[in-house]
C-alpha cells in the first residue's frame, strides 16, 4: 500500500500537474493548524475560514480547468461531427477508419480527465477527513452542505460533472454510428439504449463513469453485500482485468458453486432433529449435526483462501468431490445407523466450502466494469439457495427402499445433492476455463467501495461520515513527513495474526456486528424444527415452507434497503436501528408471561431474520470502506476474515443449542436466546460508544 501523497503525484499527468489539488500543501496547512491550536496562537474560528477559503480556491482551481478541457474537447467533436456528416452524404471506407481512430483518441484524452475529476475528488475527501479527525470537528458536514447547495457551486461540478456526461454522450454516439455499418443510417444509442458498444474506449469510459457516478443503489448494495474488495485508486495496471482471461461460463460455474453449497447447507435444517432421533440421538443433536459443516468451513476457508492464489479450477474440482462424498456419507448414516457417520459426512461438506475461492474469482478474474453485476450474483445465488434448501427438503417427503438402500425425508437431501455435485463436476471440467495467474504480489486488489461513491453520494445526505471514511488514512498514520509509505506496508497480510494487527477499533466492531447477526440467524434456523415441533406440532413440509419464506425475503429487503432506505439515511443510522430491531425480535422470541403462540413465533422470528438481514448488508457495506487496503489481497484478506467471523458464530450457535437441549426441550428456545439478547446488546453498546468516541 502506498501513501496516497505517493499514489498521487504517480498518478498525475505532467503537464497537468500545476492544477491538482495539493494534497502536500494542505496536509502541511493542517498540521500547523493543530500545532497553532494546541499553543493558543490560533483560534478555532479562524482556523476554519482560512481552510475554507483555501478549500475554495483548491475546488475553484480545479474546475477551471475542469470546464476548459471539457470545452478544448467539446471543440474537437463538434470538428469531427462535421467531418461525420460529410461522410453520411459520401460515405469512403479509409475515411470512416480514420475518423473512428480520431474519436477514439478524443476518448482516451476524455479518460485522463476523467482520471483527472477522480483523482481531485478522492483528494478533497481525504483532506476533509483529515481535518476532522485532527480537530474533532464536523468540518465536512458543514463545508458540503453550504458549497454544494448554493446555487453557483463549484463543488458539484466535481461530484456531478454534467459537462462530462455530455462529452461522453456525444462521443459514444459517433462511435456507435461508425461502428458496423461504416457510417450508413440505422438506429442510435438513443432508441436502443440496451444496445451494447463493443468498444475498448468505450468500455473503459464506461468503467470510469461508474466509478465516477457509482451512488447507492440496489446493485452496489447487493455487490457490497458480498464484501468483494478493490482498492480506492488503482494504478493503470490494475484498472481492469484483460477480457480475453475471462469467460462468462466460468464466472457462472463459480456462481453455481455458491448456490449449490447454500442448498447443501439449508436443506437438512428442516430434518436434522428426526435424522438425530432416528440414530438414537436427542433432537438438539441437530445442532451439531447443522453446525459440522461451519466447524470444518473454519478450517477450508484458509486452504482455500491460499489456494486461489494459484489456481481455481482445482479447488473447485476437489470442493465438488469431498462434497459428492460429505453427502453420499450423509445418506448413508441412516442405513449404518451410526450418528458418527453423519457428523463425518457434514463435516466432509464443510471442508469442501469453496466460497473463499468463488469471492476470489469475481475480484481478480471479472472485468473491473461488471465486477459489481458479478458481485451481485454472488449475493443473489447464496440467497436463493438459502431460500431452494429448505423448500427442497419440503418436496422430499417419500419413503422407499432401493436393494438395502433407505430413501426418506431424512436421507433424500443427501442423495440429491450428491446427484447435483457430480452433475457440476462434469459441467465444470467441461466448461469451465483457467485464468493465467500472476504472482501474489501482482495481483490485482479487490475492494467494493469505490471512494467517489461516498463523495458524490454526499449531495444527497451529509458527505464522508467517519464511519464510512477508510481506516487507512492516507497509508501514513500520521507520518506525515514521509510521503511514500515502507515496503512492508504494502504487503498484504501473511497471517490471522498480521491481519488482525491491521484492524482498528471500529472494524473490530463491525465483525462484532458481524458476529452477533449470524448468530442469532443461526439460533433462529437451526433450532427452528425442534421449537416448532415442541410448540406446534408442526411438520416437516410446514418448517421447509417457513424457512423458505425467510430465505425469500432476503432479495426484496435489499431491494428496498438499496435503492430507497440507503438514499434516505446514512449508513451508521441504519445500522443502529437494524441492531435495536434485531434486539427487540430477540426479545418478543422469548416464552416468559403469554402462552406460546404460532403468530408470536412467525412475527417475531420475521422481523429477527429481516432486520438481521438488513444489518448484514449495511454491515458489510461499511465494512468493506473501513477495512485496511492491506486486507484486500492476499490469503488473509477481508473477505475470509468476515467469513471466519460469521462462521465461528454459527459453530458457537449451534454449540449453544446442542448443550441447550440438555436441559430439556421446554427451556431449549430461552436458554438459546439468552445469550443471542445479551450478544445483541453488547453490539449496540459497542456500535454507539465507537461512533460516538469518533464523533
Amino acid at each position: 500500500m502506498v501513501a496516497f501523497g505517493k499514489k498521487l503525484k504517480d498518478r498525475q499527468i505532467q503537464e497537468w500537474q500545476g492544477y491538482y489539488i495539493n494534497y502536500k500543501l494542505m496536509k502541511k496547512r493542517v498540521r500547523q493548524y493543530a500545532q497553532q491550536i494546541e499553543l493558543g496562537t490560533q483560534d478555532r474560528r479562524h482556523v476554519l475560514k482560512d481552510f475554507s477559503r483555501m478549500l475554495d480556491n483548491q475546488i475553484e482551481k480545479i474546475v477551471l480547468f475542469l470546464l476548459e478541457e471539457q470545452g478544448l474537447l467539446a471543440s474537437r467533436i463538434e470538428k469531427l461531427g462535421e467531418q461525420h456528416n460529410a461522410l453520411q452524404e459520401e460515405p469512403e471506407i479509409h475515411k470512416i477508419s480514420e475518423l473512428r481512430e480520431a474519436y477514439r483518441a478524443v476518448g482516451q484524452d476524455l479518460l485522463k480527465l476523467l482520471s483527472f475529476v477522480e483523482i481531485n475528488a478522492i483528494g478533497l475527501r481525504k483532506i476533509l477527513k483529515k481535518f476532522d479527525k485532527r480537530f474533532g470537528y464536523r468540518f465536512t458536514d458543514y463545508y458540503v452542505k453550504t458549497r454544494a447547495n448554493h446555487p453557483y457551486s463549484q463543488l458539484q461540478q466535481v461530484f456531478k460533472h454534467v459537462g462530462l456526461g455530455a462529452v461522453v454522450g456525444a462521443l459514444s454516439r459517433n462511435l456507435h454510428e461508425l461502428q458496423d455499418r461504416q457510417g450508413s443510417s440505422y438506429l442510435s444509442i438513443y432508441d436502443q439504449p440496451t444496445l451494447p458498444l463493443q468498444d475498448p474506449v468505450v468500455d473503459s469510459i464506461r468503467a470510469a463513469v461508474d466509478r465516477l457516478t457509482n451512488s447507492t443503489n440496489f446493485l452496489n448494495f447487493l455487490g457490497k453485500h458480498a464484501l468483494i474488495m478493490q482498492e480506492e485508486l488503482p494504478t493503470p495496471s490494475e484498472e481492469h482485468v484483460d477480457d480475453e482471461s475471462y469467460q462468462f461460463m466460468s464466472l457462472l460455474l463459480n456462481l453455481a458453486n455458491t448456490f449449490l453449497y447454500m442448498i447443501n447447507t439449508y436443506i437438512i435444517v428442516p430434518t436434522a432433529d428426526d435424522y438425530s432421533m432416528s440414530l438414537g440421538a436427542a433432537p438438539t443433536v441437530c445442532g451439531i449435526v447443522i453446525g459440522a459443516m461451519a466447524v470444518a468451513q473454519v478450517f477450508s476457508s484458509v486452504y482455500f483462501s491460499a489456494w486461489s492464489n494459484k489456481s481455481y479450477f482445482r479447488p473447485l474440482v476437489f470442493s465438488s468431490i469431498v462434497l459428492f462424498l460429505g453427502n453420499i456419507l450423509y445418506a448413508l448414516a441412516y442405513d449404518v445407523n451410526s450418528i458418527w457417520v453423519l457428523l463425518i459426512g457434514r463435516l466432509l461438506c464443510g471442508f469442501g466450502s469453496a466460497r473463499a475461492v468463488n469471492r476470489r474469482y469475481i475480484s481478480d478474474c471479472v472485468p473491473l466494469r461488471i465486477r459489481m453485476q458479478a458481485s451481485a450474483g454472488f449475493v443473489s445465488a447464496s440467497a436463493l439457495g438459502m431460500a431452494c434448501g429448505p423448500a427442497l427438503a419440503g418436496v422430499l417427503q417419500t419413503k422407499f427402499k432401493i436393494w438395502k438402500l433407505t430413501f426418506n425425508q431424512d436421507t433424500l437431501p443427501g442423495w440429491v445433492m450428491a446427484v447435483a455435485w457430480v452433475v457440476y463436476l462434469i459441467w465444470l471440467c467441461i466448461n469451465f476455463k483457467e485464468p493465467s495467474h500472476d504472482s501474489e504480489e501482482n495481483r490485482t486488489p479487490t475492494q467494493s467501495n469505490d471512494e467517489n461513491s461516498a463523495l458524490e453520494k454526499g449531495l444527497n445526505q451529509p458527505l464522508l461520515i467517519t464511519s464510512e471514511d477508510k481506516v487507512d488514512e492516507d497509508a501514513d498514520q500520521d507520518c506525515d513527513e514521509s510521503e511514500e509509505a515502507p515496503e512492508e506496508s504494502r504487503k498484504p497480510a501473511n497471517s490471522f495474526r498480521s491481519a488482525y494487527r491491521l484492524l482498528t477499533p471500529s472494524v473490530k466492531v463491525q465483525l462484532l456486528i458481524y458476529f452477533m447477526l449470524k448468530y442469532v440467524m443461526e439460533i433462529l434456523l437451526s433450532e427452528s424444527s425442534v421449537i416448532t415441533t415442541y410448540y406446534f406440532n408442526w411438520t416437516t413440509s410446514t418448517v421447509s415452507i417457513f424457512l423458505a419464506c425467510l430465505g425469500l425475503t432476503v432479495l426484496p429487503v435489499n431491494i428496498v434497503v438499496g435503492s430507497y432506505i440507503s438514499n434516505m439515511f446514512e449508513d451508521r443510522q441504519i445500522l443502529l436501528a437494524s441492531e435495536l430491531m434485531v434486539c427487540i425480535g430477540v426479545v418478543l422470541s422469548f416464552n416468559i408471561i403469554f402462552p406460546y403462540s404460532e403468530p408470536q413465533y412467525i412475527c417475531s422470528g420475521l422481523l429477527l431474520f429481516v432486520s438481521a438481514e438488513v444489518l448484514e448488508g449495511v454491515n458489510l457495506s461499511l465494512l468493506s470502506r473501513v477495512m485496511s487496503s492491506r486486507l484486500s489481497r492476499g490469503t488473509y484478506n477481508g473477505g475470509l476474515l468476515s467469513t471466519e467471523a460469521g462462521t465461528i458464530a454459527r459453530v458457537i450457535a449451534d454449540a449453544t443449542i446442542t448443550v441447550a437441549g440438555y436441559l430439556g426441550e421446554s427451556r431449549l428456545l430461552n436458554v438459546t436466546l439468552i445469550p443471542s439478547l445479551f450478544i445483541a446488546i453488547s453490539s449496540i453498546l459497542a456500535t454507539c460508544y465507537t461512533y460516538n468516541s469518533l464523533y
